[in-house]
């Protein structure tokens, strides 16, 4: 299907590399080209190493100054926003647990919109984005401009513990809004309510629309080598038609 060809994908919170959680079975990372989002000096260089693409700012709706709150027992919960204690207990963090959530260092980075930091990189076309920043991802789509990837992968926070995160449902609206439709979702973590405290969601474009079908018209080949790959199957079977 992709002769050759590799899907570009960008994906934002690459601490460990491309596919870092696993989320989709590492023999399919060949079929990738990741550009890779690491506003932390030290790690965009151990990143450089081994990538093509790498883009060492972070990402947000506008060029601005940030702080990122790193927490130097947890890297992979650092935020843009402040971890708060008082919601912990619907994640299940014991107490003795609660000094993996402290902020260690504040780190000023420079951000820039997601549409900027490609157009830098001369990418006019993205196939996947996965975006998982602990809270940040619908600030950093809102910089999304005219880039409609085949498939997004996204975070979202139902029930965060950090302090002044968006409402889940404004991410998903805007998403709609967009003309993109979910999918899947695998719930993440420990909680103690009825629904995912946060959840993996997976959305592609919107095949009952038009603009929808023109994306993935004129992205045939990706489109479906990237549901196969996601495992939808039977959805690909009913959008075909």
């Amino acid at each position: 299907l992709l002769n050759k060809n590799k899907i570009l994908a960008l994906d934002v919170g690459a601490q460990g590399g491309f596919n870092s959680d696993n989320f989709l079975p590492e023999k399919y990372n060949v079929f990738f080209k990741p550009i890779l989002v690491e506003p932390l000096k030290e790690e965009a260089e151990k990143l450089r190493k081994e990538n093509e693409y790498v883009i060492a700012n972070g990402l947000w709706s506008k060029s601005i100054k940030k702080e990122i709150n790193i927490l130097g027992n947890r890297l992979g919960s650092s935020s843009m926003y402040q971890p708060d204690p008082n919601l912990f207990d619907l994640h299940n963090i014991k107490k003795k647990d609660y000094i993996n959530y402290k902020i260690t260092n504040k780190v000023e980075v420079q951000c820039e919109t997601l549409a900027d930091s490609l157009n830098s990189l001369s990418i006019q076309k993205l196939d996947y984005l996965k975006i998982d920043t602990q809270g940040a991802e619908l600030e950093i789509l809102k910089g999304i401009g005219n880039f409609r990837p085949l498939i997004i992968k996204i975070e979202s926070h139902i029930h965060s513990m950090y302090k002044e995160v968006p409402n889940w449902s404004e991410l998903i609206n805007f998403l709609y809004k967009l003309n993109y439709i979910v999918i899947d979702w695998k719930g993440i973590g420990s909680h103690s309510t009825r629904v995912p405290a946060e959840m993996d969601m997976v959305l592609i474009p919107n095949f009952n629309e038009e603009n929808g079908k023109r994306i993935i018209n004129q992205n045939e080949e990706k489109f479906i080598s990237l549901m196969l790959i996601f495992g939808q199957i039977e959805l690909l079977k009913i959008i075909s038609k």
